[in-house]
């Protein structure tokens, strides 16, 4: 999923809340579940106080372009309750929520999209970071 195949960053208490998650039954075995073990298993892990502040992590709101149309948006990372199908918000469970994590601006992910044709984000901005505003324990 994740094009870039470097290493990651994560904070310790995104990891400890996905990890938890993972373990419910709810989501033990969901569709993307080894795809985000994956993920949490090639990070960097860092305290909450020592994430970049053009790093991905959860609740952090990125600006992303479509390399291909140009086009942007703007994504919120959530954790699955809070995924409630607003515009915008994309659950870390879901497979570009898993991708997303732990990128930093100007790094890409690429995914296949249902109607069969890859798509491929760049993170541009980082509008809004849990970490970077003081938010440690969110």
């Amino acid at each position: 999923m994740n094009s870039n195949t470097s290493q990651i960053t994560l904070s310790s208490l995104d990891l400890e809340r996905i990890e938890e998650l993972l373990e419910l039954p709810l989501y033990r075995n969901f569709v993307g579940a080894d795809a985000l073990r994956s993920e949490l298993a090639r990070a960097e892990i860092v305290e909450p106080d020592q994430v970049p502040a053009d790093l991905v992590t959860m609740n952090s709101v990125a600006r992303v372009e479509d390399v291909v149309t140009g086009e942007s948006h703007e994504l919120t990372l959530v954790y699955p309750r809070e995924a409630d199908g607003s515009p915008g918000k994309v659950s870390v469970f879901a497979p570009v929520g898993s991708a997303m994590l732990g990128l930093r601006v100007g790094q890409s992910i690429e995914w296949q999209v249902p109607a069969g044709r890859k798509l491929r984000l760049r993170v541009t901005a980082i509008a809004y970071q849990p970490e970077a505003s003081g938010h440690l324990h969110r």
